[in-house]
């Protein structure tokens, strides 16, 4: 199973994920696929009415540039959180030695 770079599924994604619904049940294949239950439900719903293909449509692959920027995004997501982390160590520790 193949997943877009976006976070999109392919039609064939969706599509093993409805019939292992089917097979085992919703939450067995929501932790299988580390997933959330409600996207599975609508797949499923949309699998019954026989609407499986529209639920999304295939994106086209990124591009250098926006591979880049979202690299950097995560990366100063990141560096900012350790960042918090810092200040309140150092806020915590210099309280302790006075």
């Amino acid at each position: 199973m193949e997943r877009t770079l976006r976070g999109g599924y392919t039609r064939e994604f969706r599509q093993q994920a409805v019939k292992l619904v089917e097979d085992e049940g919703l939450a067995e294949a929501a932790r299988r696929l580390s997933m959330a239950g409600g996207r599975l439900k609508n797949w499923l719903a949309a699998a019954r009415a026989g609407k499986l293909q529209e639920v999304s449509q295939d994106q086209k692959p990124l591009t250098d540039t926006e591979l880049e920027l979202a690299r950097l995004r995560k990366e100063l997501a990141e560096l900012t959180q350790e960042r918090d982390l810092l200040k309140k160590f150092a806020a915590y520790f210099s309280k302790k030695l006075r």
